[in-house]
């Protein structure tokens, strides 16, 4: 199968591209390698540079989404599947720029639909978020499934969900099928810096402070080895087409248990706990029964073994390393 995967040189993206090589499938990768304007360019260049050593993808269109460059891949390659990663990564990044954020997420998108109907894709994966439910926390033993009400609390939540109705909209228009994921808080190996628990181990591991805005706040924090896996079962699934499906480790942890496991981890570092941050919503699980009945979705990582892994790296990256620990 030939897939094209967009931020393919990503974080989650070139662990979706190595396990898709692994099983023999044809990869094109497309990704403009931005840093967001929050990731140091040499923090940047080192990661990237890590990650493509993990893939034997050479075919890498080094082009913004949003640009008509873009179908320039889609013309060449010809591919039948797409699996849409590239994206502004998250709220605090669609914060501080909302206008290139809307260029990525609705311009961008709106763009790979156009090309992927040109060049008769046969599914559009589009990757999500678990913002898109908004506030969900309390009540929900099982966690929250995908016929829970959306209510995106912020602008990077509101442009997710939109993206999805996008999407829905064009199979409803076009007949190309889709399937949409909703990961939740994706973590591990080769991510940046300027993340929830990047930020946790990190400073633990320097002895320095960890900031817990919320002690109770939890998160159904995800290894990203699940995910990558989630989204290859799914692209390649033949249950899949126009479902939806939520893509977590199933089981939530309080933020203040997870600063707790890092300080456990690294040895040192101190815990501070302020109030929650209210322009994020409330979390917590989410229930992924749809996505193991219909393409046996079965997470493996769990918090303890996926912070142990992440803390290893950390400590052996040459970046880190450079930067001091």
């Amino acid at each position: 199968m030939k897939v094209l995967v967009t931020g393919g040189l990503g974080f989650i993206g070139h662990n979706v591209v190595a396990l898709l090589e692994s099983q023999g499938h044809r990869v094109a990768i497309l990704d403009n390698e931005t840093g967001y304007g929050i990731v140091p360019p040499e923090e940047l260049s080192a990661l990237i540079l890590e990650r493509r050593a993990k893939i034997a993808t050479t075919t890498v269109y080094r082009c913004d989404i949003a640009d008509p460059g873009a179908q320039r891949a889609f013309q060449e390659f010809q591919p039948e599947m797409v699996i849409h990663l590239a994206s502004f990564p998250r709220q605090k990044v669609v914060n501080s720029n909302p206008t290139l954020g809307s260029r990525a997420m609705s311009e961008g998108l709106l763009n790979l639909l156009e090309a992927s109907v040109n060049a008769r894709v046969k599914k559009f994966v589009y990757i999500s978020s678990s913002m898109v439910y908004g506030n969900f926390k309390s009540g929900y033993f099982d966690g929250v499934d995908e016929y829970h009400e959306t209510n995106p609390l912020g602008q990077y939540g509101i442009m997710k969900l939109a993206g999805e109705w996008l999407v829905r909209d064009y199979q409803r228009r076009t007949n190309m099928s889709y399937t949409v994921l909703r990961p939740s808080a994706v973590y591990g190996p080769l991510d940046v810096e300027d993340r929830v628990v990047s930020k946790f181990l990190l400073n633990a591991m320097r002895g320095g402070e960890i900031q817990v805005n919320g002690a109770h706040e939890s998160l159904d924090f995800t290894h990203v080895s699940d995910v990558a896996d989630a989204i290859v079962s799914a692209t390649t699934s033949p249950n899949t087409d126009n479902m939806t499906y939520n893509i977590s480790r199933g089981h939530s942890r309080t933020l203040l248990e997870a600063a707790q496991l890092a300080v456990k981890i690294a040895g040192q570092g101190q815990i501070k706990i302020n109030d929650a941050d209210d322009s994020f919503p409330s979390r917590g699980k989410l229930n992924t029964t749809r996505a193991y009945n219909d393409f046996g979705f079965l997470p493996q990582v769990n918090i303890e073994q996926g912070f142990e892994e992440y803390y290893e790296w950390l400590k052996n990256s040459f970046y880190r390393i450079k930067k001091a620990i």
